[in-house]
C-alpha cells in the first residue's frame, strides 16, 4: 500500500528486465502492489489506452495513487525517497552524483551491450551484434574492476544504482555472455541474490547453476 492506503500497480511484461527491477525494488522495500500484464505480441503497450499513461508506449510504468510514473531508473528513484528512507536515499551531492552515473549507465551501455544481446539471442532482434559484444564485455570489465575492491557499484552499501544495474547483468547469459568470466561481478550478483525479500526471475545467473556445471 501507498502512503494513503492505495495499493500500487505496476503495468509490465514479465520477461523484462526494467520491469524486473522496479519489481525487486518493492519486493526490497516489502512494498504489495497490483501486477498489470500487458500483452506483448498484441502490442498494447502501443494502444491509445496505455499511451494515456506513457506516451513513449514503454513499460514498466508505475501507478501511486493519482501519480503515474514512467522509465524504471526515474521508478527507483521515487521508490527510494519517497518509501526507502535514509537506508536507500541520500541527500548528499556526492552520493547522489555517484548513483546517479550508475543510473545512466543502466540507460545506456546495459541497454546496448547485455540487453541488446539478449534481445537477439532470446526474441530475435536485428542488433549490430559485435557493436552490443563490445559494448558488454567493456561494460563487465569497468564492473569487475570496482567490484573487486568494492561491495556495492556507488556506495559503501547497497543502492538504487545496484538495483538498476543488476537484472540485465544477471540475465546476460541469455545474451550469449559468459559472467563467470568476472568473478566480483557474479560475487555482487550473488550478494544481491542473499538480500532480504529478494526476488528472481528466470534466466537469471544463480550460483546454484555455476555450482552444478
Amino acid at each position: 500500500m501507498n502512503k494513503g492506503g492505495v495499493m500500487m500497480v505496476l503495468y509490465e511484461f514479465p520477461v523484462s528486465g526494467n520491469c524486473h527491477k522496479v519489481r525487486l525494488m518493492l519486493a526490497l522495500l516489502g512494498l504489495p502492489y497490483r501486477s498489470v500484464v500487458l500483452n506483448r505480441e498484441q502490442r498494447e503497450q502501443k494502444s491509445a489506452a496505455f499511451l494515456a499513461t506513457n506516451p513513449f508506449g514503454l513499460v514498466p510504468v508505475l501507478q501511486d495513487g493519482e501519480l503515474v510514473l514512467r522509465d524504471s531508473q526515474a521508478i527507483l528513484v521515487y521508490l527510494a525517497q519517497q518509501y526507502g528512507g535514509a537506508h536507500w536515499w541520500t541527500n548528499d551531492a556526492a552520493d547522489l552524483a555517484q548513483v546517479t552515473a550508475w543510473l545512466s549507465t543502466a540507460a545506456n551501455e546495459v541497454t546496448r551491450g547485455p540487453n541488446a544481446l539478449r534481445l537477439l539471442h532470446k526474441l530475435g532482434r536485428a542488433i549490430n551484434e559485435t557493436e552490443a559484444q563490445q559494448i558488454t564485455h567493456s561494460l563487465l570489465a569497468i564492473m569487475q574492476a570496482r567490484l573487486a575492491q568494492h561491495h556495492w557499484l556507488a556506495l559503501t552499501h547497497i543502492s538504487i544504482a545496484d538495483i538498476a544495474m543488476y537484472p540485465y547483468i544477471a540475465l546476460a547469459g541469455e545474451g550469449g555472455v559468459r559472467v563467470d568470466d568476472y568473478p566480483a561481478v557474479t560475487a555482487w550478483l550473488a550478494r544481491i541474490q542473499a538480500l532480504d525479500g529478494y526476488v528472481g526471475m528466470a534466466g537469471m545467473w544463480t550460483a546454484d547453476v555455476v555450482g552444478a556445471r
